[in-house]
């Protein structure tokens, strides 16, 4: 089985020292996953700091910078002193392993 991006980010934290949980969710009724604001996958604590990330494949890294800078709910999170990530995941050629891109929007 293929491992998403989501799934990817979320082993990643875990080995930055994060706790974090997945709040993208699936709504069946408009046969859709919806983020948490409509622009986090995952929300990431760790002795005082909160991480919200939006997670992709690393050809859509530039979109979901722009979905991030251009929701409403981003200044309402910078001023909670939340740290925002999008991570890029892509797929080494040479090695075969998996890297990610991270940018901070904070």
């Amino acid at each position: 089985m293929k491992t998403s991006p989501t799934r990817r980010s979320f082993a990643y934290l875990v080995e930055q020292g994060y706790r974090p949980a997945i709040v993208e969710r699936w709504n069946p009724f408009a046969r859709r996953r919806q983020d948490l604001y409509g622009i986090l996958d995952i929300i990431a604590v760790r002795k005082g700091e909160t991480l919200g990330v939006q997670t992709t494949t690393a050809a859509n890294i530039s979109a979901r910078i722009r979905k991030v800078q251009d929701s409403s709910a981003l200044a309402d999170l910078r001023a909670a002193n939340w740290r925002i990530h999008v991570h890029g995941w892509s797929k080494r050629k040479k090695s075969g392993r998996w890297e990610v891109r991270v940018e901070d929007i904070s």
